[in-house]
């Protein structure tokens, strides 16, 4: 990871992010492309402020913690119990979860975006939905679908070499592993709910008009050549 993280950042706001989510040995809050109020008006300023700086900074204490927590815990043999291990791994996983989807959230929205992926990125898609509007269907689907608070992902799958869409409620537990998370679409509440309360399809239908093709493209394309 970290030799893939130092290649060239040009065109690629994703490994730009992930650079900004780490600095000696230390996660941190990766700052926001764009102004708060870049993203009106289809996500509003107030909700990005909350969303970034309190919830996002909230999982990046909570990873640091947990890190931390599982070295000295190490250091300790008899503080070191199954039970307790697992309370600090079960925090790591989601914190960490939390922090890497968040800082490739915010990398694939952006202002006077939207429209449809071109290039590889939508041969891919039409590959593996049958369409892009199949793609869109089935994406809204299950991002309206979560049931409680989680995450639809677009992620690259690279045992198959191909694009799944991911539903997840928990993102600590159910994603795929092995793949890399491309577009990530949060659908906890505090992402919208300011603005368009609980009608989470209204929020899912306007988040199209942020998406930033042009950065899932540079992701996609990073996730392959790994491969």
């Amino acid at each position: 990871m970290e030799d893939d993280l130092s290649m060239s950042n040009t065109n690629n706001p994703v490994l730009e992010a992930l650079n900004a989510s780490a600095a000696n040995g230390v996660y941190t809050l990766p700052p926001l492309p764009y102004a708060y109020e870049a993203l009106e008006p289809h996500i509003d300023a107030e909700t990005m402020r909350l969303h970034h700086d309190k919830h996002h900074q909230a999982y990046v204490d909570g990873l640091n913690k947990a890190v931390a927590s599982l070295k000295a815990i190490g250091a300790d043999p008899a503080a070191a119990t199954p039970g307790a291990v697992t309370i600090l791994e079960e925090d790591q996983a989601f914190h960490g979860s939390g922090h890497l989807l968040h800082s490739v959230f915010w990398a694939t929205m952006g202002p006077n975006a939207g429209g449809d992926p071109t290039g590889e990125l939508a041969d891919a898609i039409t590959a593996g939905f049958g369409s892009i509007a199949a793609f869109r269907t089935v994406f809204a689907a299950a991002a309206a679908g979560v049931k409680g608070s989680g995450w639809a992902i677009l992620s690259y799958e690279p045992v198959g070499d191909r694009l799944i869409i991911q539903q997840v409620k928990q993102h600590d537990l159910q994603l795929v592993a092995g793949t890399t998370p491309l577009l990530p679409l949060d659908v906890w509440e505090h992402a919208y709910y300011l603005k368009y309360r609980n009608v989470r399809p209204d929020y899912v239908k306007a988040w199209w008009n942020v998406v930033n093709w042009n950065a899932v493209a540079a992701a996609y394309a990073s996730a392959r050549a790994k491969r």
